[in-house]
């Protein structure tokens, strides 16, 4: 036999591989290289008022609560067969 008989069983050796594995990972993590912070720059912007609105077009605009709302309203219509009927 000799001193490696013990790396035969499967917790021994499922507990070496285990360390292994996470000494692994925490070196790896430890030579990650920390990138520099980069300034930004700030840009201004300015406030520009608005005194007079003209309005142009007439047209009505419709707004829907949800984008495919014409869509549902379309498919959601009834026939006869579809109502109640009382018994």
């Amino acid at each position: 036999m000799g001193p490696f008989y013990l790396y035969k069983t499967p917790q021994v050796m499922k507990a070496i591989v285990t360390i292994i594995f996470i000494l692994f990972i925490g070196l790896a993590a430890q030579a990650q290289n920390k990138p520099a912070e980069v300034k930004v720059e700030t840009v201004k912007t300015e406030i520009v008022t608005v005194t007079q609105i003209t309005q142009e077009d007439n047209a009505v605009a419709r707004l829907y609560r949800r984008s495919g709302s014409r869509v549902k309203k379309a498919l959601n219509f009834t026939t006869k067969r579809n109502k109640a009927k009382m018994a």
